[in-house]
């Protein structure tokens, strides 16, 4: 894609989430064919929107999600700072064409994780994670039918991104427990909405969290000091609507939630 092209999807896409429209697909001219060139515009986006990228989040890490959205695996995404907000506040669901809330651990990172010629490791990821929080994401989508348009296209618009619900810093401490089995369960108005654990998030959230550093090295891309990684549902995506109210347990860490208007 040229630069004509990129500053053209990116101008669609973002007129679309200002103005709460939707689009069937990007117009062939402008539609990106590659991974690479999906970012591109997912990161042109960002720019015209004027706003920070407060983190990334990454979708589709369970087979729950993948078959939600149409892919076949993990996409990831930039945050934008005026969408990640503190728990037990309220998210606007006008036009939301998903209508679902998601239970996910995320990370704060201490230290970048710059692109380099060789893939991050683990436990250097994990290394450089400063603090642990729950949140809940509440995803939408520009596109009219978002699990047809295939994952470049999602790519492009974030990766379905729109609200991020965290909470404060868990307690230190957290390294020791193994999130694999940790479980999760989420209420709708206090009753049971979905259950799950760790194990749903690639294996392992620290799995998903090295497989992010190494999509964004593929790019010439990295992780910053500050920024705020969501790892991916541990609960399959759960319907929500006006009116509702959703707390997530993820027990000895304690909880979120966020009501929807």
């Amino acid at each position: 894609m040229n630069q004509h092209q990129l500053q053209e999807a990116a101008s669609t896409l973002l007129k679309h989430a200002r103005n709460r429209t939707r689009l069937a697909a990007l117009p062939d001219a402008v539609r990106p064919a590659t991974r690479a060139e999906a970012y591109a515009v997912q990161g042109e986006v960002a720019r015209l929107s004027g706003r920070l990228v407060a983190g990334w989040k990454i979708a589709a890490t369970s087979k729950a999600g993948q078959e939600h959205i149409g892919v076949e695996g993990p996409i990831a995404a930039r945050l934008l700072s005026e969408h990640v907000i503190a728990g037990e506040l309220t998210v606007p669901m006008k036009s939301n064409v998903m209508n679902v809330a998601e239970a996910e651990f995320a990370f704060r990172m201490k230290s970048a994780l710059p692109p380099r010629g060789r893939p991050y490791e683990i436990d250097e990821v994990m290394d450089a994670v400063d603090t642990l929080h729950l949140a809940i994401e509440v995803p939408d989508s520009r596109y009219e039918d978002f699990a047809r348009v295939g994952a470049q296209q999602l790519i492009a618009d974030a990766a379905c991104a729109l609200w991020l619900v965290v909470s404060p810093a868990v307690a230190d401490g957290w390294r020791a427990t193994d999130l694999v089995p940790h479980k999760v369960v989420a209420y709708r108005n206090g009753s049971l909405a979905g259950e799950g654990s760790g194990a749903n998030v690639l294996g392992d959230p620290r799995i998903a969290m090295a497989w992010l550093a190494n999509e964004l090295n593929s790019i010439g891309e990295g992780l910053q000091p500050g920024q705020l990684i969501t790892t991916g549902a541990c609960v399959a995506p759960m319907a929500v609507a006006p009116g509702d109210t959703m707390n997530v347990d993820f027990g000895t860490f304690g909880s979120v939630e966020v009501s929807f208007s």
